[in-house]
């Protein structure tokens, strides 16, 4: 498994396994196949109401603490210094750990900078090993970072071969913030990743799938990215993309299917914050 480093040093996988709509019954199979099949890095959330399924599978699964890369994420309904620093335990709890490799917050909304407090609060106290941000788009993302001491070290964004957040890259770079990409295979509006014939062409010189080709695409820009199946032979596939390399012209290929770059989700719609707020706030 290919690795990065974020601006304080710690090492995480190029490729993990995301839990988003994997219900809270079906997680702990979802995650025990994940992590049979070689993912070692594992990305939940509050939100997800299934932080205990992904608790569980690890620990029946005998892999060692050390090997694994936990991430979740601080929902609205606990910003704020006090709540937020109250769910980072209970965060723990269920995934039944002592530390949590990656904590973000979740959307850009409520007292941000309160939860940023305890999650630096958390990380100073070794209950977690690094901090960032997800759904941070540019504006936000840049006035947010300005104003706190410790930088978000990984920006979660919706990306992938048709969405590919080149426009927010600079702003990333000034503050060494990595970027981690979820639906690196589509989803939320967006399709024609697997179909695409460009990434099945190109993936056919390599034997790999255009799914393959698209995880590749991502990882070799030093994108994180957390695609996410149910079927145990689909995520073995997703995890096999390190034994070839795109060329240049390849990956200047791929990037002329950029359709949205900054995703198909409009989080600075007040329709969507109102909705996200009144409903999960």
């Amino acid at each position: 498994m290919e690795t990065i480093k974020l601006s304080n040093g710690v090492e995480m996988p190029l490729l993990g396994y995301g839990v988003f709509l994997v219900s809270p019954e079906e997680c702990e199979r979802c995650v025990s196949d994940a992590l049979s099949v070689g993912y070692r890095l594992i990305d939940t959330a509050q939100a997800y109401q299934n932080e205990e399924g992904v608790g569980k599978a690890w620990r029946k699964s005998g892999i060692s603490r050390e090997e694994l890369f936990l991430t979740t994420k601080v929902w609205i309904s606990n910003a704020g210094e006090e709540r937020a620093y109250a769910s980072i335990d209970e965060s723990l709890q269920k995934l039944q750990t002592d530390y949590i490799d990656l904590l973000l917050i979740h959307q850009a909304y409520g007292d941000v900078f309160g939860s940023w407090r305890a999650m630096e609060r958390a990380y100073r106290e070794g209950k977690v090993r690094a901090i960032g941000v997800s759904n941070f788009q540019a504006a936000r993302f840049f006035d947010f970072s300005h104003y706190v001491d410790t930088k978000p070290m990984v920006n979660q964004l919706q990306c992938n071969a048709l969405i590919q957040q080149t426009g927010i890259e600079p702003l990333l770079a000034e503050t060494q913030t990595r970027m981690m990409a979820w639906g690196p295979l589509g989803g939320q509006g967006v399709e024609g990743i697997v179909k695409s014939e460009l990434l099945a062409n190109i993936g056919s010189r390599y034997d790999k799938s255009a799914a393959q080709v698209a995880l590749r695409w991502l990882t070799q820009r030093g994108i994180v990215a957390i695609p996410k199946s149910s079927h145990k032979e689909r995520m073995a596939q997703n995890l096999n993309i390190f034994d070839f390399r795109l060329t240049n012209e390849e990956m200047q290929q791929i990037a002329t299917l950029n359709q949205h770059d900054t995703g198909t989700v409009n989080f600075a719609d007040p329709q969507f914050v109102k909705y996200l707020i009144q409903n999960y706030g």
